[in-house]
């Protein structure tokens, strides 16, 4: 199991601007959803709901959703601002959208289905990242817009997206950036 806190403690996000589109193998997909699913859960709730986005719905998405409600709500960007947000999508092979989606129950708080559900994220980039792709967890401001959310399957007001998982391909390796000092965030009892 040391290999397993080795990557933990060395695993670093490529970001999406830094990665190219590449080709996830299905396979690795495949794991990737199988082990982002695999999170702590009380009750067993399944309080959440995940989107894989791929292929030609990555530029539909991009095109009717993220560029529009931009222009929508910028009409005057400059056009190299409106052309990153034509491409958010088109920066990866696929993006993995994790909707949080409490449900009812008498005791279990929706807390803890929103933190079972930012599990699910971290679990996916990780699982990316242990297969050698280029990921990043990205919420932007489109994880806060209710078009995009609808489109997604979720319902506004109840629903919210905890995140996108970007995955593509490295073309270099991270950078490493500041981390924090344990003993400024630990402290023990």
């Amino acid at each position: 199991m040391s290999n397993v806190i080795e990557f933990l403690a060395t695993r670093r996000s490529v970001t999406a601007k830094t990665m190219q589109v590449g080709r996830v193998n299905p396979k690795h997909l495949e794991q990737i959803l199988t082990a982002g699913i695999r999170v702590p859960d009380h009750g067993a709730l399944k309080p959440w709901k995940l989107v894989v986005i791929n292929g030609e719905a990555r530029a539909r998405l991009d095109h009717d959703v993220i560029h529009a409600e931009f222009i929508a709500a910028n009409p005057d960007a400059k056009p190299e601002v409106e052309a990153i947000e034509a491409g958010r999508l088109q920066r990866a092979d696929v993006v993995i959208a994790v909707i949080s989606s409490p449900v009812e129950h008498p005791t279990i708080d929706p807390w803890e289905m929103q933190l079972s559900a930012g599990a699910v994220c971290t679990t996916l980039l990780y699982a990316a990242q242990s297969f050698g792709y280029a990921a990043q967890w990205l919420t932007e401001w489109y994880a806060y817009n209710d078009r995009m959310l609808t489109e997604l399957g979720g319902t506004p007001g109840h629903d919210r997206i905890a995140g996108f998982i970007y995955i593509g391909e490295k073309v270099k390796p991270p950078m490493e950036r500041t981390r924090p000092d344990p003993a400024t965030v630990i402290s023990r009892l």
